[in-house]
């Protein structure tokens, strides 16, 4: 009789774990879905994809929009090229892993859900991992703060990443630990160097707890000095065999306040900050209050009990360390919404554990109904913030002014771009603007507007043959004063966004009148040009006051400035 009670409990446990997986993995797909169907993916989501669609092509972790990416585009105003090689940017062997998969489903789609997927299961690991300490219902609420976190769900939202692959290595190699398969952690702890060149700073910090905590010293020290050989090996020996853009994209651009090269390797800059602690503390400073309620966002869903686990404070240090001392031009790095949240997660979860597992007594009813809510107000925070437009149609973009988008709305144009993809042939060469560009990245020629050159296999310099502009987001913004300063407000903040848009203009009215492109198609905001002599007088029409109108924006006009790739700077 006590043994079936017992049972019926552990199968009662289970399907509560189950059943918040399975609501979490449904959720964020079809929310990653909708986000991707109606055109709000980034450019990051088309690189992936284009490097997984070339790699099952015979062109391993080859690109043209990670040549777009690079330094020798954005710095040195090269034309991109098909044969670039993107482990020159980031070392990801991990996508060997799966190529078999995408082969089978060869979409962006697939991305989308092999993340979502992932991250699932990340949660099913963490609850065996809990159960190694845990009673059940505390166990339940340990996955239940995971799966409720703005640093999982915001991830999970967003563009296909290659971090989303360090839960579910880091969670098994822990539990590999606490069972004692040292072949199992081993093999985990290399799949995670693979995902990419810096996953070893997590490892190292799993390394050092090891070792603090004398529970596998040796094997801790082992961790560590494999994480440390493997970042300094990879960044300054085997990345640098295709590129340079790892110091110079990466280091020099988000660290380069510890370091005056223009090209510093990565024991320079463990250097510079280790010999300059005022700068560091001069960065902490100047960026007080976001690293505090970046702190306090991810400590919230575990009742804040990571922020006074030790083991968590050991095992996060440096990775934590590493997101809050970039400089002001990567603000994504202490956003919760963001991949760098990922690989604080095993520290966060893994910490919160073991304090557990010393203070069980204290999991009273009181402290369960703060927990309970202290997992609804990251919920309800994770909504507000409505992470890369994934809930624009619940979220409005602007309360003052209001300004917000329909999901019909949102659908009407997207079928309107979807009718212009349709004319693309598959093969052909194609430039396209941010929105777009996922869904076309799926072949081999592909570069992002304002670029309509791209170089061949044979180093030849070549254009593209078909362009396609997608403008909803600017001119639906146009009609009024109030949208119109939600524009400037949002869309067109930064130098880069705004010279973007200029530039393309600048380039495609001039191709238009050397007669080198002719506008086929025009509807909803959705221009497609294709190589050609011969404008319809209509669209040209619709092409002039179309600029008209971007030039009342108010953004220092459209009608000057350098049209020469060196102007991305």
């Amino acid at each position: 009789m006590l043994k079936s009670l017992f049972v019926q409990k552990q199968n009662s446990i289970l399907l509560k774990i189950l059943t918040l997986a399975t609501i979490f993995f449904t959720l964020a797909s079809i929310i990653a879905l909708n986000r991707y169907y109606s055109f709000y993916a980034t450019y990051d989501h088309g690189l992936f994809n284009q490097l997984f669609w070339n790699s099952i092509h015979g062109r391993l972790f080859q690109g043209s929009l990670s040549s777009g990416n690079s330094s020798a585009v954005i710095f040195d105003g090269k034309i991109p090229s098909l044969s670039y090689n993107h482990l020159g940017q980031h070392f990801v062997l991990d996508f060997l892993l799966w190529l078999p998969l995408y082969a089978l489903f060869p979409s962006p789609v697939t991305l989308l859900v092999l993340q979502v997927g992932l991250i699932t299961a990340a949660g099913l690991v963490l609850y065996v991992l809990s159960r190694q300490y845990l009673a059940p219902t505390l166990s339940v609420f340990i996955t239940a703060s995971y799966y409720g976190a703005n640093s999982i769900i915001g991830p999970s939202l967003h563009d296909f990443y290659e971090s989303c692959q360090i839960p579910l290595f880091a969670f098994g190699l822990l539990l590999a630990l606490e069972k004692r398969c040292w072949w199992l952690f081993w093999l985990l702890a290399a799949l995670t160097l693979g995902v990419r060149e810096d996953a070893g700073i997590m490892l190292f910090g799993i390394g050092i707890y090891l070792v603090l905590s004398r529970r596998y010293p040796y094997s801790g020290l082992i961790l560590c000095l494999l994480s440390f050989c493997y970042i300094v090996v990879v960044t300054n020996i085997l990345m640098p065999m295709f590129s340079n853009d790892n110091s110079r994209l990466y280091l020099t651009t988000y660290f380069g306040q510890f370091t005056k090269s223009q090209h510093p390797t990565t024991l320079e800059l463990l250097w510079g900050i280790i010999s300059q602690p005022q700068v560091v503390l001069s960065v902490f400073c100047n960026h007080l209050d976001r690293c505090l309620r970046y702190m306090l966002g991810l400590w919230q869903p575990l009742a804040f009990i990571s922020a006074i686990s030790p083991s968590t404070w050991i095992i996060t240090s440096l990775p934590l360390f590493e997101n809050l001392i970039q400089n002001s031009q990567n603000a994504n790095a202490t956003s919760l919404n963001y991949h760098s949240t990922l690989p604080l997660a095993p520290g966060l979860y893994y910490g919160a554990i073991l304090w557990w597992s010393q203070h069980q007594q204290k999991f009273n009813r009181r402290l369960r109904r703060f927990w309970l809510a202290c997992i609804v107000v990251s919920l309800v925070f994770t909504v507000a913030s409505d992470p890369h437009r994934s809930l624009y149609f619940l979220v409005p973009s602007s309360l003052k002014p209001f300004v917000y988008v329909s999901l019909s709305d949102r659908w009407q144009h997207a079928a309107h771009v979807q009718t212009a993809i349709q004319l693309i042939p598959q093969k052909a060469s194609v430039a396209a603007s941010e929105e777009p560009l996922s869904h076309l990245s799926s072949r081999q020629a592909i570069v992002q507007l304002p670029s309509l050159q791209f170089r061949d296999e044979q180093q030849r310099v070549r254009d593209v043959d078909y362009v396609l502009l997608d403008l909803w987001k600017f001119r639906r913004h146009l009609t009024s004063p109030a949208a119109r300063h939600r524009l400037k407000k949002r869309h067109l903040t930064s130098p880069a966004a705004r010279h973007r848009l200029k530039i393309t203009m600048l380039r495609l009215d001039r191709a238009l009148q050397q007669g080198r492109y002719k506008i086929i198609a025009w509807q909803d905001d959705v221009l497609l040009l294709q190589k050609g002599s011969v404008t319809a007088p209509e669209a040209l029409v619709f092409w002039s006051s179309l600029q008209d109108e971007l030039r009342s924006i108010g953004q220092g006009g459209l009608s000057n400035g350098c049209v020469d790739q060196t102007c991305r700077r």
